[in-house]
């Protein structure tokens, strides 16, 4: 039984469930914190949204029917709430899904946990100016690392239409920073 199988029994039995949630939230936390920032670029948003990943998954954990990872169905809460705190966010902004995300910008400037160099400030730029799938893709594949059927399993789309998104991605961003600035 491997590490994943015994987490779920400890949450489905009764009288270890809270000993289990709590193993939950420390060894996915630091994942999840960085699959969010990465969305939202504010620490204390990250944190808020992290909040609600975890309630959200208690809540939910008899739905819970094993058929995807734990992980897998982990993400997919995180990338959710991150998306619904994000078009909120461009709702008080008036701002549409097409349009360029530079409120996120601001966010990032303003942040003061944001530690980068100039460099990473481009580069942040440069991922702001994609759509949001794309973005959301470029981040997993290229900060992550993550296996493109990995994504596939959390975004619920082909692994060929990832790495067409990747590969474009990738085209946009080089573009953007071979610009001068």
């Amino acid at each position: 039984m491997n590490n994943e199988e015994q987490l779920l029994e400890e949450l489905r039995d009764p009288q270890t469930s809270r000993k289990g949630f709590a193993r939950l939230v420390s060894e996915y936390s630091e994942r999840l914190y960085w699959q969010i920032r990465k969305m939202v670029l504010s620490h204390d948003d990250t944190n808020d949204i992290l909040q609600d990943v975890f309630v959200k998954a208690w809540m939910n954990l008899e739905n819970f029917r094993g058929e995807a990872k734990l992980t897998t169905w982990l993400y997919r809460i995180a990338i959710n709430e991150s998306i619904t705190f994000l078009n909120k966010k461009r709702n008080q902004n008036n701002t549409s899904l097409d349009e360029d995300d530079s409120f996120l910008l601001n966010t990032l400037e303003s942040d003061p946990y944001f530690d980068g160099d100039e460099a990473q400030k481009l580069l942040q730029k440069a991922i702001l100016t994609l759509p949001e799938k794309q973005r959301l893709v470029f981040q997993m594949k290229y900060s992550e690392e993550m296996k493109y059927e990995d994504m596939s399993d959390i975004l619920g789309t082909s692994v060929g239409a990832l790495k067409a998104s990747y590969h474009h991605a990738v085209k946009k961003i080089e573009k953007f920073l071979s610009e001068p600035h």
